[in-house]
């Protein structure tokens, strides 16, 4: 079994363990409070509770970062976890918002059913949901897709959940497994895994996942309730005779994930023979060597499978043969990127704000006194990583929030055990953050409440059907990821 466990760190410091533990779940308990009670934006939460911490840190840890220090910390922490994060996620909302306004998703949506044909259309919104997140935020998504979900109930006068849960249980998986989501993406940043294997690992279990939780669970679930078409005005932005060609939507989509791929296989080829249990520092110049002495040709393929490079050009591909072939003028795409940048200035904030988190962990000497608590404590890393997702996501709700909050405690451990731990194991660590944040959506989830308003469904039909897929979606995945990490290196 090659399940990484945590390894106690012989010259770690000597850390006031308690008072630190306490101090974080004091910090958890705060970031809820304001989040939950106060209603606090996750943003400014999160960023009053890195000051609060980083304060207390002061009081307990003689090592922390000083009081006058504590602003550094911050901005430093917030602009070293955005160089990347920002780029990917902003030219990924320009991405989206070209699919959604050229009528992408309805295209791929509509040729998929074709395909399936009216039998198994359940399967065709599981593929849809599961492709379009992808690119696609799961909320723009479902209300794009919600005329045909509503269509497809009329016309075979079937459960509307029999398509819907579907949908957005393939929505689900995609939007928290496989990057350029912001949560995959901010979590393989902080955790230090090439986006490649992210992604790679990312499809590997959310691919069966969405299999086994997909129309065999969702049919059975949607006889629990009987719910109606809700009342909700939504029309198709673009005629069917004007969406774009199906290929083009899927070339478009696939581009840029299989260009990142390529790229890790190339990083893989030339920096397979560097010695195995380097430390960071070490493992990083042996590395940044490797790639110096690259061929043309590999130097080609690796730029191009950088994720920034590889997603800026499938945009820029969309921006001509979704928008300007298709007669949007410079204005038009002008306003729309614009636009598309509004929520996604949101996440990144957020994200940052993640990113200050983890940075004060660091910084206070809470993530090393987080491991030395567990060094004693025989418990596979990949558990704990679900555990910490999993409680987070239940007690406020957010998946995103969940997910950062989780790889931010998992920074400590990952760099206790860094030497052992493969590229491998780091991208099933990311996915067990995934698989916990995903699951147990309930009524603090505002994921929840949307689903609950575009199927027609009241809070306990919602919780009886879309809660359990969640779960579902959450344990399977786990399962999945388990038997992985008994299997790599």
């Amino acid at each position: 079994m090659t399940i990484p466990y945590l390894l106690a760190q012989a010259t770690a410091p000597a850390l006031p363990i308690a008072p630190l533990i306490a101090l974080l779940i004091f910090g958890i308990a705060l970031l809820l409070v304001l989040i939950l009670r106060f209603k606090l934006q996750a943003f400014l939460a999160l960023i009053v509770v890195s000051v609060v911490v980083s304060i207390g840190a002061t009081f307990v840890n003689p090592g922390a970062a000083p009081l006058h220090k504590i602003g550094a910390t911050l901005v430093n922490s917030m602009g070293g976890s955005l160089g990347f994060i920002a780029t990917i996620i902003g030219i990924g909302a320009i991405f989206g918002a070209l699919l959604e306004h050229s009528g992408g998703t309805q295209a791929l949506a509509n040729t998929l059913l074709k395909k399936f044909g009216t039998e198994k259309a359940p399967w065709a919104m599981l593929v849809t949901g599961f492709i379009i997140s992808i690119p696609v935020f799961l909320d723009v998504a479902l209300v794009i897709l919600a005329p045909l979900l509503y269509a497809l109930a009329r016309d075979t006068k079937k459960p509307l959940l029999v398509f819907g849960l579907p949908l957005v249980a393939g929505m689900a998986i995609t939007h928290a497994f496989v990057p350029p989501t912001p949560g995959p993406v901010a979590v393989a940043y902080f955790l230090n895994v090439n986006l490649g294997y992210v992604i790679f690992f990312g499809i590997l279990v959310g691919l069966p996942t969405a299999l086994i939780c997909g129309p065999f669970l969702c049919s059975k679930l949607a006889r629990l309730v009987d719910v109606k078409i809700p009342d909700i005005s939504v029309e198709s932005d673009v005629p069917d005779a004007k969406l774009p060609p199906f290929g083009l939507i899927v070339g478009l989509i696939v581009l840029p994930i299989a260009l990142i791929l390529l790229g890790t296989l190339v990083e893989q080829s030339v920096t397979s023979d560097i010695a195995a249990g380097l430390a960071n520092a070490e493992r990083k110049a042996a590395v940044s060597e490797a790639l110096g002495d690259m061929a043309n040709w590999q130097q080609v393929f690796y730029f191009l499978g950088h994720p920034v490079i590889s997603l800026l050009l499938s945009t820029l591909l969309a921006v001509w043969f979704l928008g300007s072939r298709r007669g949007a003028t410079r204005e038009q795409l002008l306003e729309l990127s614009t636009r598309s940048l509004g929520p996604a200035g949101i996440i990144i904030l957020i994200t940052g704000a993640g990113g200050v988190f983890k940075g004060v962990l660091k910084s206070t000497g809470i993530d090393i006194a987080l491991t030395q608590a567990f060094s004693n404590v025989a418990i596979p890393l990949l558990v704990l990583a679900w555990i910490f997702a999993t409680l987070i996501r239940i007690a406020q709700g957010s998946a995103t929030v969940a997910m950062l909050t989780a790889a931010g405690l998992m920074v400590g451990f990952v760099e206790a055990a860094a030497p052992s731990l493969s590229q491998a194991q780091l991208a099933l660590m990311c996915c067990a953050i995934a698989a916990g944040a995903t699951g147990f959506s309930h009524v603090n989830d505002s994921g929840f409440w949307m689903i609950s308003r575009y199927m027609g469904m009241n809070e306990k039909q919602t919780l009886m059907t879309w809660s359990v897929v969640s779960i579902a979606i959450s344990v399977v995945a786990f399962v999945i990821i388990l038997l992985l990490g008994m299997a790599v290196t």
